[in-house]
């Protein structure tokens, strides 16, 4: 009975390192995630200009479409097939 007991112990005991060591894989994950995420967005105080594609008229941020030829394209496909009529 003493021996099925110190196994009970030993395996839960495992199981709980298991635990706390996922929790703080998955903690630094997340920070890395949130870190990465905060390098690539433009700083969130200043608001930027709205253009709007000159084919399917989707507005977009000015730093995201292409210019070509004084024309604002959501994507080069768009630019290639030019203004919608």
């Amino acid at each position: 009975m003493v021996k099925v007991l110190l196994w009970v112990v030993v395996i839960l005991a495992v199981i709980l390192v298991m635990r706390v060591i996922a929790a703080q894989k998955l903690r630094q994950n997340q920070q890395n995630r949130t870190s990465q995420h905060n390098r690539s967005q433009p700083s969130k105080g200043k608001a930027e200009p709205m253009v709007r594609c000159e084919h399917c008229g989707v507005h977009l941020p000015r730093s995201q479409a292409l210019m070509s030829d004084g024309h604002t394209w959501c994507s080069l496909d768009h630019a290639k097939h030019g203004p919608r009529k």
